[in-house]
């Protein structure tokens, strides 16, 4: 295993070597640098621990490189960062840690880096690299950590109930680098998961969901979310995914298990984009299945309105997990309510109106929308498949062409409330709504164009009708 590293790198670690002498800190680089550049993973983050004052050493550095970066010091964690050349290096002193049962947040005293690696939750984030003198570049491996990523293993240092019973996010740790690094959770280690998993209880729901976010923007995210579930951390932090597991049968019909084809629709929409949101879009895309579920003895299991319901579910979700409540879950929110509409479209004869509704409701995301709809097929019939896609292939040539004609998506109504308000001197009112919703309704349906002029005198015409004048334009 070679340590692959940059040739400005290269320079940053002589600087800190030299800076560090001089100060008699004995540093090392440590931690995920380390282990991705073992793997020949790229790494903008680097972590120094030396053995003294982490603050003094990162402010001494800093003057030593050109620009000179800001040192940002966090004088709480004892810790200082830098920005140099995309990279962001931070400094701590060496350190021991120990924990009460009912927090996360240690007591800290000065150590050595014996102890500093100790503290760290896995035995492939435990390496260290000397940058001293005496054996500038050796590698210090207490825990076979080297083994461990040539094995492809997450193992913790220590016992692995006291490491996760100290600092509980480390369960879902494991479970995140073990989905991004293609890696086996050692059995022990998977096991004490299963055992301290109550203890997930203490730790923030933004912290969570930040280790959320990582599995699910994993090349293959069902990874992640199998070892969840078969630990039960998945239970405690987003139950509403839990209850889409299982298969009922009832006279000789059953359901998918909606859980498990949930998981290869977002492992599907996981190819074709990095999109965070489209994913979780994909995760919550049939997450009101299991309260809509019902038994019809000749039609057999049905989830009537789960799109509806799953949209009105979202943003409590949204809310449990502290995601962002602003336009990402109302994006995930209008793929949600939407998902089954472009199915509808691939039956023969459909007509304009009904496609430039579809383009009028998605608007902008029109385009991810077929994203999320071709992942959802799921059938094990290659023909099936074939028959799916090439039906989403001709919605997709419809949609094109009624928007090149009609220009719907982000629709602005061509007659404003405005408009109709002065042409007949009515304040806002009733009236006002019936005729923006009639012009609305007219176009969609294709009565008149997506123009100012037809829309002006339908305006006219519907105003006529409800008893309105217009007043003469000076």
């Amino acid at each position: 295993m070679v340590f692959n590293i940059e040739p400005h790198e290269r320079k940053i670690f002589e600087v800190i070597s030299e800076t560090a002498r001089e100060a008699g800190y004995p540093a090392y680089v440590v931690g995920g640098y380390v282990r991705d550049r073992l793997l020949a993973r790229p790494s903008k983050d680097m972590d120094i621990v030396c053995v003294g004052d982490g603050i003094r050493l990162a402010q001494h550095v800093a003057s030593r490189l050109r620009p000179i970066p800001r040192v940002t010091v966090y004088k709480r964690f004892g810790t200082a960062m830098l920005k140099h050349r995309g990279l962001e290096i931070e400094f701590v002193g060496a350190r021991k840690e120990s924990y009460r049962s009912d927090s996360r947040k240690p007591t800290v005293e000065d150590g050595t880096l014996e102890d500093d690696q100790n503290r760290r939750d896995f035995t492939i984030n435990a390496l260290a690299v000397s940058l001293n003198d005496e054996d500038y570049g050796a590698i210090i491996d207490p825990f076979d950590g080297l083994e461990h990523l040539e094995a492809k293993i997450i193992k913790t240092p220590l016992e692995p109930g006291k490491t996760f019973s100290d600092d509980p996010l480390r369960m879902m740790r494991a479970i995140r680098f073990a989905t991004q690094l293609d890696f086996t959770i050692e059995p022990e280690t998977l096991e004490a998961v299963s055992k301290f998993k109550s203890r997930i209880n203490i730790i923030s729901r933004e912290r969570i969901a930040v280790e959320l976010n990582k599995i699910i923007l994993a090349d293959k995210p069902s990874v992640g979310f199998e070892l969840l579930f078969k630990t039960g951390l998945l239970e405690l932090i987003f139950p509403e995914m839990t209850a889409l597991h299982g298969v009922e049968a009832r006279n000789g019909m059953a359901h998918k298990d909606n859980f498990y084809h949930t998981l290869e629709v977002l492992d599907r929409l996981s190819m074709k984009t990095q999109n965070l949101w489209l994913r979780w879009a994909a995760i919550l895309h049939d997450i009101a299945k299991p309260p809509t579920k019902r038994f019809h003895p000749e039609q057999g299991w049905t989830f009537h309105g789960h799109e509806v319901l799953g949209a009105a579910m979202t943003p409590r979700i949204f809310k449990n997990l502290r995601l962002p409540m602003d336009t990402k879950m109302k994006y995930v929110q209008k793929l949600v309510r939407l998902h089954l509409r472009p199915i509808s479209l691939t039956k023969e004869n459909i007509t304009d109106s009904a496609i430039r509704r579809l383009l009028f409701d998605a608007g902008d995301e029109i385009d991810d929308l077929m994203l999320l709809c071709e992942a959802d097929i799921t059938s094990k019939n290659p023909n099936k498949v074939r028959r799916y896609l090439e039906n989403y292939e001709m919605v997709r040539d419809r949609l094109r062409e009624v928007e090149e004609k009609d220009h719907l998506r982000n629709w602005q109504p061509p007659v404003t409330g405005e408009d109709i308000m002065a042409t007949f001197n009515i304040p806002p009112s009733r009236e006002v709504g019936i005729i923006k919703n009639a012009i609305r309704e007219a176009i969609l349906d294709g009565l008149i164009g997506n123009n100012r002029e037809e829309a002006y005198q339908f305006m006219l015409e519907r105003g006529r009708e409800l008893g309105l004048k217009a007043v003469p334009s000076h």
